[in-house]
């Protein structure tokens, strides 16, 4: 009965499988859509899938026996309504939710790493599957665990990098960087896609090109942050600032040239279509839609054929060949020709070499897509200067406002703590000077209190000097100060890095506190273990702090964020925040400085975890 039962849920099994070929056509016209900027159906329809993929999560842990929870991210807030009715999203505001609520979804499901695992699941379950049915009459209730493990391994739960075994460690790192090429290739695409909308309105009406520019370049941003998050090839926008508004004149009219207008509209769409022609970046964003899907194809096009090709040379060999012979159909194969075991044995070891030598440099090949990428979406020379003028521009006011704020805090702790312990301890020795001679006893009374007093005033005042500048950052540099960090904090945190020399004391200072305050939104919100890296490389010093806290994490609602940008930008420094929600949270600080390699300050490397 057992056996029956298997089978016949193995059947009902395979043909539910079948639908997720549906789910994948309709995955692909979304994404096609997306290419013809159509936005909005790419999320839903894989939200939609998901729901076939619960249901087979559920089914494998009543007729499999194989419990499979849920691998995904926690979903986005909804977003809350500000005092003054309108929705904040970063520095932007929206009249409605729905605009922050479709790309907080869009960003969840694009950026979850379930997610790519969800469509290749859906590509080829429905192959194994169909065989499912032969297993069943074969092995009953044994075949059907097997599929619940298979589908925990597909949908569930993956263990950390540091469980698997080396070899599946291997490929797996491999396979990934296989997807990543082709997703270099797809995004190229889309971008493609996008560029023909601004050209078009550049060659037929300039003024109007602007706005869709702009819409173009989130696109081109999107292919340079995931550049960085797959390959490690870090892409900065190369653009220049935007064009600051128009002013009025005393009159209150606004000229451009010798034009005059009465409303601010028409000349602001004729300065920032200047803006547009003018910078390299939008031309070169162009020649990098052209030549990037040619070159990532090319970069992606071997590998793909050889793994694919290994992969459904030993589906045909041992399954598909094998079940057609009995049933009696001739099936040509992958091969062709042969469909005994002896030469299915023979043909093995060419599809197996296939598929390794199509593995092995699919990550050197996914560096180069993304140096070539890099190459033309990064920024020039005189973008880069632009760019730095008007950040310096942007950040000398807070740069202003910052040291004032500190030497008011200073102020505040001086007269506070040490004046007030200071005025007391005068007064006591006043006090001691009076009981002298007619009093010895309570004179030495008052004397001991004295020495009690100036012991805390000490401690008071090298905690005042220690947040205006820490003595173990002068005597042991920047490395070790950041180690004792850690040591003090109550995450438990390991330092790597390595530093060839010291840089000067305000940059020291800089990033000592930017990783303090880092630390410290660490444990305020719960984060249990955390690493911290320092670098640097290319005259760019280089901190990176990660935590497994909850994510979420949004410079323009915490002060102690903001404050690190606005110390930072006295340096020309700059904080990138990476904090999706569920975590984990990832926070790089970068300050441009200079080393000085000299015999005080040998090179450090270290590696060290608190307790």
């Amino acid at each position: 009965m057992a056996y029956v039962r298997a089978v016949g849920r193995a059947f009902a099994l395979a043909a539910f499988a079948l639908l997720s070929w549906f789910d994948v056509l309709v995955e692909l016209v979304a994404f096609a859509l997306l290419c013809l900027g159509l936005v909005f159906f790419l999320g839903p329809a894989i939200e939609w899938a998901r729901h076939r993929s619960a249901t087979v999560r559920t089914l494998s842990g009543r007729w499999c026996g194989v419990e499979v929870e849920p691998p995904y991210r926690p979903e986005p807030p909804a977003p809350e309504r500000e005092r003054d009715g309108w929705y904040r999203d970063g520095n932007t505001l929206y009249k409605r939710a729905f605009w922050i609520s479709w790309s907080r979804r869009l960003t969840w499901v694009m950026e979850d790493p379930a997610a790519q695992r969800e469509f290749s699941w859906q590509l080829v379950n429905p192959l194994v599957t169909l065989l499912l049915p032969v297993f069943a009459l074969l092995g009953g209730p044994v075949a059907l665990r097997g599929y619940g493990h298979w589908t925990h391994w597909w949908l569930g739960r993956r263990p950390g990098a540091a469980s698997k075994i080396g070899a599946l460690r291997w490929m797996h790192r491999r396979l990934d960087s296989l997807g990543h090429q082709l997703g270099i290739f797809a995004l190229s695409l889309v971008l493609t896609a996008f560029a023909v909308w601004p050209v078009a309105l550049l060659l037929v009406a300039p003024p109007m090109a602007a706005p869709v520019v702009r819409w173009s370049r989130d696109i081109a941003n999107t292919l340079r942050r995931e550049v960085g998050n797959w390959t490690g090839v870090r892409i900065l926008s190369p653009y220049l600032p935007l064009p600051p508004l128009p002013t009025p004149r005393p009159d209150g009219l606004f000229q451009v040239g010798q034009q005059l207008y009465e409303e601010p509209w028409w000349p602001m769409q004729l300065s920032r279509t200047r803006w547009v022609l003018r910078d390299r970046a939008t031309w070169r964003d162009v020649l990098a839609a052209v030549v990037l899907p040619l070159s990532s194809a090319l970069l992606a096009l071997p590998t793909a054929v050889l793994v694919f090709g290994g992969f459904l040379g030993l589906l045909d060999l041992w399954i598909w060949r094998p079940i057609m012979a009995t049933w009696g159909v001739t099936w040509p194969g992958f091969f062709g020709g042969p469909s005994d075991t002896w030469h299915a044995l023979m043909l093995t070891p060419v599809a197996l070499a296939a598929f390794v030598l199509g593995l092995v440099p699919t990550m050197f090949l996914a560096k180069e897509a993304g140096k070539f990428a890099r190459l033309l979406l990064g920024p020039t020379e005189a973008s880069r200067l632009a760019q730095r003028v008007e950040r310096l521009k942007q950040t000398r006011s807070d740069v202003t406002v910052a040291q004032a704020a500190e030497l008011r805090r200073i102020e505040r702790d001086l007269h506070d703590g040490i004046q007030s312990r200071l005025v007391a301890m005068g007064m006591k020795l006043g006090a001691v000077e009076a009981l002298v001679d007619h009093d010895p006893a309570a004179a030495k009374r008052l004397a001991a209190e004295l020495r009690s007093a100036s012991a805390e005033a000490l401690a008071e005042l090298r905690v005042l000097i220690r947040g205006i500048h820490p003595p173990v950052l002068s005597e042991r540099g920047l490395l070790d100060a950041v180690r004792a960090i850690a040591l003090d904090s109550p995450v438990k945190a390991e330092v790597t890095g390595s530093l060839p020399g010291r840089v000067e004391e305000p940059v020291e200072a800089c990033a000592y506190f930017a990783v303090s305050e880092l630390l410290g939104n660490a444990a305020k919100h719960g984060s249990r273990r955390a690493t911290i890296d320092v670098a640097f490389e290319d005259g760019v010093l280089t901190l990176t702090v990660t935590d497994d806290g909850p994510g979420g994490a949004n410079p323009a609602r915490g002060s102690g964020l903001r404050g690190i940008e606005r110390r930072l930008g006295g340096f020309d420094g700059r904080l990138t925040l990476t904090s999706p929600t569920g975590g984990p949270t990832r926070a790089t600080v970068e300050i441009p400085c200079q080393l000085d390699p000299g015999p005080s300050s040998p090179r450090t490397s270290t590696s060290s975890e608190t307790a």
